[in-house]
């Protein structure tokens, strides 16, 4: 039996709130003000936990070291990686017909597409 603690509850919350796919930092960060003396093992710990126990997915991104984690439960997606505040987004949806990219006499199991790019406040220009 799992113990429902503050930092935990902060941590789902700090998801729930975010909507997109957090960083470990992020989570911390969005977490601190539900759970004070939350530190950055401890979220590791829990994102582990939630992540074993079906709350939350790994997302894996080419060229990151580190997981981004999500709430389970959502429909097939892919993702959007901002360039420049490196925040990741879910892109609802699926362009579909994947299919025909897999060469003849392939076996196409899954698949992951990651866009790149500006996200709507990294794009607004700057004022001065």
């Amino acid at each position: 039996m799992e113990r429902r603690t503050q930092q935990r509850s902060a941590i789902v919350k700090a998801f729930e709130h975010a909507g997109r796919p957090l960083s470990p930092q992020e989570a911390l960060e969005l977490a601190r003000p539900g759970a004070t003396r939350l530190g950055i093992a401890t979220v590791y710990r829990t994102l582990k936990t939630l992540t074993n126990n079906g709350t939350l997915k790994a997302v894996n991104l080419p060229g990151e070291a580190t997981a981004r984690y999500e709430l389970c439960g959502k429909a097939h997606h892919h993702h959007f990686h901002c360039r420049t505040c490196r925040q990741v987004y879910a892109v609802e949806g699926c362009p579909g017909n994947i299919e025909s990219f897999v060469p003849k006499g392939y076996l196409l199991e899954n698949h992951e597409i990651v866009l790149y790019g500006l996200c709507s406040s990294c794009r607004k220009p700057k004022r001065r």
